[in-house]
């Protein structure tokens, strides 16, 4: 798990540091389970519908959809208009505004999606922020091979699977309108332009 460790202080201290996959993709990838197996231990503060796990702090406004399985925790705000799809946990106090789609992600606390933002197959750090319309794509339609690649630290890391977003660190700041192409790795405290496009795959 050196990824997640080195890029998410609280990653060794959650939840998600019991879960069997040790790549930020492999977690993505098997999200649907990584939640089910984390219903399976959950405290009894939330109420649970489903596979749907609410934790009574949290807020979630009528017209709000979120599909099972999904944990949503302490202090969380989940606007009208935002689509939860299967495979998410939202560890506190994080945000998920109008408008916006989170698909097979891991948010850590304090995270904030803030208007029409998607974000796909992504591990997202503390205090992390998206201005609005900024995107974290996952799939890469352009080629033919949508296999992703990662270029890191002077390597070209092969992820094996074909829908990855990012692995983003603490307190990253992605202005609005960015685009961020599938595979992506993000320093802590990264901040990320508005209107800029980020593509890290090797060339």
């Amino acid at each position: 798990m050196p990824f997640l460790t080195e890029h998410i202080t609280a990653f060794s201290d959650s939840p998600l540091a019991a879960l069997t996959e040790k790549t930020p993709w492999a977690l993505t990838t098997n999200s649907l389970l990584a939640v089910r197996r984390l219903l399976s231990g959950i405290s009894e503060d939330f109420r649970i519908s489903g596979d749907v796990a609410v934790h009574p702090t949290a807020t979630v406004e009528a017209g709000a959809l979120i599909k099972a399985p999904a944990i949503i925790g302490p202090g969380c705000f989940i606007a009208a208009g935002s689509l939860i799809r299967g495979g998410c946990w939202l560890e506190e106090n994080c945000i998920i505004g109008p408008g916006c789609e989170l698909k097979s992600s891991f948010l850590f606390s304090g995270s904030k999606l803030a208007h029409f933002n998607f974000v796909g197959d992504s591990v997202v750090g503390a205090r992390v922020n998206l201005e609005a319309g900024s995107i974290v794509a996952n799939f890469r339609n352009e080629f033919a091979d949508p296999k992703i690649l990662i270029l890191h630290a002077g390597e070209i890391i092969d992820t094996g699977v074909d829908k990855f977003g990012a692995l983003i660190g603490d307190d990253c700041k992605f202005g609005a309108n960015a685009v961020i192409a599938p595979g992506a790795i993000f320093e802590r405290g990264a901040i990320i332009a508005r209107l800029a496009l980020v593509d890290q795959r090797p060339r």
